[in-house]
């Protein structure tokens, strides 16, 4: 079964709609309270805007979409002045979820927050961008585009991915080969090796390195068998979500400092503590064993709550 029949089958009780539809349904947000008074505010309504459009207005794969079938998402952009005029800084957070089969519930599959995002934007610039000419004419200009579009196709590859196994692997192969041709300059960041050990090089390059194919399973497991079970067999989805878990151990312990195993807990630290705190003694002791080992972030909490 393909991935938009299944994705339409999750969607079942949502009202069906018949108009043709991108994949995304993003809402972009830019903070701009850190930017001085020199700069009309207009300028990142117009920047909101055109962000806004350019995600939702785009064809991003060849696939059809019915209008509850976008994938929901959020780009959350946070400014910070430069020096050169109409320059920005910016953190960028990514949020996507993906609906859980039978319910209205919606799972989140990638909560991750890129600091390394400059750009140049004058206000009412059209925003280009062209697969084949990434890196564009001026550096500055085409990294704007380049990121957003470089967070689309990883937001689309992670969600086919949780609907049919490795289906994301195309879109991770978009991703990359933004990685491959990305703007080149003194400040744009993110898209070498040497930039950081946690960035948007090694995301796709983890997804994309045969000796980490695992992980793929893991999403595919994680949502489909796991979390789309949850409200018809609660205790067998538990069960396939403490395999994932398992999964993950073995991984990490032939794959240490990978970037992918930190991303894949991002934002699920409340799920998995709901999931497991009705499970067996023994099942929810084995699941606070992991989870304290591979979210050390969370250690804590699940320390303290799966007790």
């Amino acid at each position: 079964m393909n991935y938009c029949k299944i994705k339409f089958l999750i969607l079942f009780l949502l009202a069906a709609n018949i108009a043709a539809a991108q994949e995304l349904n993003a809402k972009v947000t830019i903070n701009s309270s850190q930017i001085g008074s020199t700069v009309n505010k207009n300028t990142f309504q117009s920047l909101q805007t055109a962000l806004t459009t350019f995600l939702n207005t785009r064809k991003w794969t060849a696939d059809k979409f019915l209008i509850n079938e976008r994938i929901d998402c959020n780009f959350l952009l946070i400014l910070q002045p430069t020096q050169e005029a109409n320059v920005y800084k910016a953190s960028l957070t990514v949020q996507a979820a993906r609906p859980i089969f039978n319910s209205t519930y919606f799972s989140p599959i990638i909560n991750y927050q890129d600091e390394d995002v400059t750009f140049k934007y004058i206000e009412f610039q059209q925003l280009e961008f062209n697969e084949n000419r990434v890196a564009g004419v001026d550096a500055l200009t085409s990294n704007l585009t380049a990121v957003f579009a470089y967070y689309a196709y990883v937001i689309i590859a992670f969600d086919y991915d949780s609907f049919s196994q490795r289906g994301g692997v195309p879109y991770f192969q978009k991703a990359q080969n933004i990685v491959n041709n990305a703007p080149q300059g003194r400040s744009v960041l993110g898209w070498t090796a040497f930039d950081s050990r946690r960035n948007r090089y090694w995301l796709v390059q983890n997804m994309q390195n045969n000796a980490y194919a695992i992980m793929h399973d893991v999403y595919y497991n994680y949502y489909r068998k796991a979390g789309d079970k949850m409200f018809e067999d609660e205790n067998a989805a538990r069960v396939e979500m403490l395999n994932v878990l398992n999964l993950l151990n073995n991984f990490n312990a032939e794959n240490s400092n990978t970037m992918i195993l930190p991303f894949f807990f991002q934002g699920k630290t409340n799920e998995l503590i709901k999931v497991f705190s009705k499970a067996s003694p023994q099942d929810k002791a084995r699941a606070s064993e992991l989870l304290q080992k591979l979210d050390i972030t969370n250690a804590a909490r699940y320390k303290g709550e799966l007790r």
